[in-house]
């Protein structure tokens, strides 16, 4: 959409309008300036004052803005509306202040919303614990398959606002959506949209697993066509119930295993919709092979699936889903294959940092070496243990809160070698690695699947991966 096909009703009633943007980053600066530019008197409030935020507010005062960093709790007199970062905490003072003044709060994706033009592209909504940013690439990938112009946006990356107002004009957009950007998007209508799993996250910040699904749920309300389902994680299967949807939107499942009618699902090795089909009682389509995902663990294609069901719901053919998961790509880090050394198999799967993303890493292989740990974010690892016990050689912890994997194994794996690595320098990967060749016999695979978050010792999960395939990398060179 072109800027000037911003809806007139919005564009009006944003101009003249008190605005004030809680914090900077990613979505707080573009907010900012789309405010500024349609006339909007903006405030921007930030709660640190590092040199990021410095030199962000030194580029929002340049164009007239008024900011105020480390000051991130007090409504600016005046407010009218506030547009809020997704990461800022729905208990903070801030909103309370506005809601005790009546003063409407909005996230970036809900201004993003109401900033459309009127023939603006629908959204193909993507959401859940683990597996939104690969499904919305593979669905992106497979209307791209179809001759359709889009783009995978959203807490993917590409900001919801730039695609909106940019000139690049789309048939329709791939839109990943965290739990934070759902809880600010009170008026968002997805075409379809999918729920891929629920498990424990983010409830520092939700407060509760009950707020936490809630808000998940909410990527179903007005949905048009199709809200797609895990039909493996019932709690997805709930949300689509209670959801107020369009009069003739459907519910569809999608399965690994046979699917029933309105499903997905797998038979025989084949991608198989039973949902967009004539007579779907007797009749499935077939999409694409399981050899076509890649890789090809449960996970994934269970994730192949939802983006399958999601494009179909839009009127893709069926070869356009084969031909986009064929072209597909996965990202760095994610059950990525690194080498194979004297017979083992080396994966790194850093971008697992919760139990739920790991549990589902440890199903894909067996024996397993796990490089394991980090900082747990309030997580416990009972469950994780118990179901993924049969298929572990041994494991190897590192981190801060690797005390609680350990204690974990000793009550449900008893029987599993460990080794605590006590060091969080930057050759303890290195270390790790080395610990897990030890342990490790031809045909075994060793797995950094961490179920925790990186910061305890490294930047981010990228830099987790980058230093484990490097450790590994140095094991291949050392052999040759």
């Amino acid at each position: 959409m072109g800027s000037g096909q911003v809806t007139s009703s919005v564009s009006s009633e944003l101009k003249g309008k008190h605005v004030t943007v809680a914090g900077l980053g990613v979505s707080g600066v573009p907010a900012a300036k789309v405010l500024h530019g349609l006339g909007a008197i903006v405030t921007a409030v930030n709660d640190g004052a590092d040199e990021r935020a410095r030199a962000q507010a030194a580029e929002l005062e340049a164009l007239g803005i008024t900011v105020r960093l480390g000051d991130g709790d007090t409504l600016p007199e005046g407010t009218e509306l506030i547009v809020t970062a997704p990461g800022w905490k729905p208990d903070k003072p801030l909103f309370a202040a506005a809601e005790r003044a009546g003063v409407p709060v909005w996230g970036d994706v809900e201004l993003a919303w109401r900033l459309r033009g009127p023939d603006a592209a629908p959204w193909l909504a993507v959401t859940g614990t683990n597996g939104k940013t690969t499904t919305v690439q593979m669905l992106a990938s497979i209307l791209k398959a179809a001759g359709l112009r889009t783009a995978a946006v959203g807490n993917i990356g590409v900001s919801l606002l730039d695609a909106v107002l940019g000139e690049e004009q789309y048939d329709v957009l791939a839109v990943e959506l965290s739990s934070y950007q759902l809880h600010w998007a009170p008026s968002l209508r997805a075409h379809s949209a999918a729920v891929l799993n629920l498990a424990p996250d983010h409830l520092d910040w939700h407060g509760s697993m009950e707020a936490y699904a809630a808000d998940k749920g909410r990527i179903y309300e007005g949905n048009r066509v199709a809200c797609v389902y895990n039909a493996a994680d019932k709690a997805t299967e709930d949300l689509v119930r209670e959801a107020d949807v369009e009069e003739g939107c459907r519910a569809v499942g999608f399965t690994l295993g046979t699917p029933a009618p309105s499903q997905l699902g797998v038979v025989e090795g084949i991608l198989v919709d039973r949902a967009f089909v004539e007579n779907r009682q007797k009749n499935a389509q077939e999409l694409a092979e399981v050899a076509d995902v890649n890789p090809p663990a449960p996970h994934n294609i269970a994730n192949a699936l939802a983006a399958a069901a999601l494009a179909r719901a839009y009127g893709v053919p069926a070869k356009a889903v084969r031909d986009g998961l064929r072209a597909f790509t996965p990202d760095a880090h994610r059950i990525a294959h690194v080498a194979d050394v004297d017979g083992v198999a080396y994966v790194d799967d850093s971008k697992a940092t919760n139990t739920h993303a790991a549990e589902a890493s440890l199903a894909a292989y067996e024996p397993i070496v796990w490089i394991a740990g980090g900082l747990a974010k309030g997580a416990t690892f009972d469950e994780l243990v118990t179901k993924s016990a049969p298929r572990l050689r041994a494991a190897v912890l590192i981190g801060a809160d690797r005390a609680l994997i350990r204690e974990a194994l000793a009550r449900h794996a008893p029987e599993v070698p460990v080794v605590d690595l006590d060091r969080t320098d930057t050759g303890a990967m290195r270390a790790a690695v080395q610990e897990a060749r030890r342990l490790a016999q031809a045909g075994d695979t060793v797995l950094l699947a961490p179920a925790c978050a990186s910061m305890d010792m490294f930047a981010n999960y990228n830099k987790r991966g980058d230093a484990f395939a490097d450790a590994v990398r140095e094991l291949g060179s050392v052999d040759g």
